[in-house]
């Protein structure tokens, strides 16, 4: 991981500084974060983490980048469709930041690969899954091994940014997503413990899946819907999924955030 503060001296980073101060950003630079799930919302999240100054990410995602994928994929291009998306967020992340610690991995998240996919005491956990039970499977094992974790619910279908909401998983509403992850987690012995993003707004209603893209909408198994999404709400997803990861840390070593400007 790359602790050595002479980071601090680079001019990406100078805004953030100003913004954070020395120490916050100093924290920020030695923490290691992991990101499940690299489609709109988790491919935003690690590019803005990246672009904060976050020392090391892990990135886990088994799918490929699709055509349907570029409407809202923060790193693909034409040339990515049927990559792997873990290698095409890390290349570009390390086009941004050549000395970055970015490691991947293609394995499916379920219990038995919990205690793998999250080793190595990671600070946060930022949870982009769109398919409910690896989602439930991950959030609860984080909760139980004491892993902090921020956790996106349903992005696509949505159009009102004003609409999104940021508490605790008891306090979710009007979300289907939440709504299901909320129960499943309850009937486990997990009530609390999960910030959430997520939007009031009611979502368009998912379609079939298209014929030219069956193989990646399989789903160990299961063939999955298609969910209609702008370009936009996914990304704004990913971006307070990130934001909150990043106060967070910053808040761990006492710097207060909400006085940041006054």
């Amino acid at each position: 991981m790359q602790n050595d503060f002479s980071i601090s001296t680079d001019p990406m980073f100078g805004r953030t500084i100003d913004l954070l101060g020395a120490e916050a950003f100093a924290r920020l630079n030695s923490s290691f974060v992991v990101v499940v799930g690299l489609g709109g919302v988790g491919s935003h999240a690690a590019v803005a983490l990246a672009r904060a100054g976050i020392g090391k990410l892990r990135l886990i995602d088994v799918d490929v980048v699709t055509e349907s994928s570029l409407n809202r994929h923060a790193c693909a291009v034409r040339a990515d469709v049927g990559r792997q998306k873990t290698a095409v967020v890390r290349d570009y992340l390390k086009a941004i930041r050549p000395d970055m610690e970015v490691e991947c991995s293609e394995t499916f998240f379920h219990e038995h690969s919990a205690p793998e996919l999250l080793a190595g005491s990671p600070d946060f956990v930022l949870d982009a899954i769109d398919s409910l039970n690896p989602k439930v499977t991950l959030l609860k094992y984080c909760v139980q091994n004491g892993i902090k974790v921020v956790a996106s619910m349903g992005a696509s279908g949505r159009t009102d940014p004003t609409r999104l909401e940021v508490a605790d998983i008891r306090h979710t509403s009007k979300c289907p997503l939440a709504r299901f992850v909320r129960r499943r987690l309850r009937r486990q012995g997990v009530n609390e413990g999960i910030e959430c993003v997520f939007s009031t707004q009611e979502a368009a209603d998912p379609l079939p899946p298209q014929d030219e893209e069956d193989d990646n909408h399989y789903w160990q198994g299961r063939k999955r819907n298609r969910l209609p999404s702008l370009s936009t709400m996914p990304g704004i997803f990913g971006y307070a999924c990130a934001g909150i990861v990043i106060r967070r840390i910053a808040e761990s070593c006492g710097v207060s955030l909400d006085s940041v400007g006054e």
